[in-house]
């Protein structure tokens, strides 16, 4: 098959990408930067340029939509134009060209309000009730794509659940950079019970769905490693994985959640760049419970995880260069 990747720089995208040729389809990845895929065509451009993302289509069978804005702060204005008017401007393109399938990666916030989740399936999408830009404008372009499904033009989502793994700025770098400047609190004593999903399971899942078409378009599937532990074990892992010291200063989830929401606004206010040390969404990220039930994805996706959240810590302690840390890693405390 034919298929062209966006966002192929990123983490997930540059692996899905690399999943694809290793299977022997034809591969296109398109970004703002090059995407470093061996074997696959690499072209640039921005889902903000209709000329580029017409060019971009032209011979695909099949699409992976991965590009998307990605942050904790900015303007609503800019997650708009690349979420929203992104994923539309690509659907357009793509249906006009004769596209036949079509995979849109979103995420499980587009239907999480910000209370604990327990065990749930694949929740509509509702821009009214996500927290944050990020999540609210995932949420319209989801139900953007999945309103163009049509036996000729087949589209379904799937909702990877906070992928991790070597090479990882979104997590990884994250929690290491606030552990390292003593920035990372642990909100309720980090025993919210939190799901996650290596790397190469997210974007085994994600390959999976452009072959399982017939079983998940016109729908949405939420993708786990179906292990959840306690946030505070899951951030002492990656800490040990790279020698950090693990956090330990603890912080009400309540204070955490409030003094976010303050600061979002007032980052976002004034323009700032950096990262701001608490948000809204982080705060209930690692405040409150949110695991997913994977039996119905697995079955629709004919899929099972291949990597163990304890063999991806080993990994990330190999990466980091740490022989103790990837021992320690590979151990629940």
């Amino acid at each position: 098959m034919r298929v062209l990747v966006t966002g192929a720089s990123g983490l997930l995208g540059r692996e899905v990408a690399r999943l694809l040729v290793r299977q022997g389809h034809a591969v296109t990845t398109f970004q703002r930067r090059a995407s470093g895929v061996d074997g696959a065509a690499d072209l640039r451009g921005s889902v903000t340029d209709e000329d580029a993302v017409r060019a971009a289509v032209q011979g695909a069978e099949g699409i992976v939509h991965l590009a998307a804005k990605v942050s904790f702060t900015g303007r609503a204005a800019e997650f708009h134009e690349v979420n929203v008017e992104g994923t539309r401007r690509l659907l357009r393109c793509a249906r006009a060209a004769g596209v036949r399938e079509v995979v849109f990666v979103s995420s499980p916030s587009v239907a999480n309000s910000g209370a604990a989740i327990a065990g749930l399936g694949a929740e509509p999408a509702d821009p009214q009730r996500a927290h944050g830009d990020y999540s609210r404008t995932k949420a319209e372009a989801e139900l953007l794509a999945l309103a163009a499904d049509s036996p000729g033009f087949r589209v379904g989502a799937v909702r990877p659940h906070i992928v991790w793994g070597p090479g990882d700025t979104q997590l990884v770098e994250r929690v290491l950079h606030r552990a390292r400047h003593h920035r990372l609190p642990l909100l309720d004593a980090g025993a919210a019970l939190v799901d996650t999903t290596y790397v190469d399971n997210a974007a085994s899942a994600i390959v999976a769905a452009l072959h399982r078409m017939d079983h998940i378009h016109g729908r949405a599937v939420v993708v786990t490693n179906g292990e959840p532990r306690p946030i505070g074990e899951l951030l002492a892992g990656i800490c040990r994985a790279a020698g950090v010291p693990a956090p330990s200063r603890a912080v009400p989830g309540s204070v955490a959640r409030t003094a976010g929401a303050v600061v979002e606004k007032l980052w976002t206010w004034a323009g700032r760049k950096e990262e701001p040390p608490m948000t809204r969404f982080l705060a209930e990220q690692l405040s409150t419970a949110h695991w997913y039930d994977q039996r119905e994805t697995r079955a629709l996706l004919d899929w099972t995880p291949s990597v163990s959240l304890d063999e991806g810590l080993a990994r990330l302690g190999e990466h980091y260069g740490s022989p103790s840390g990837a021992a320690d890693a590979s151990r629940r405390p």
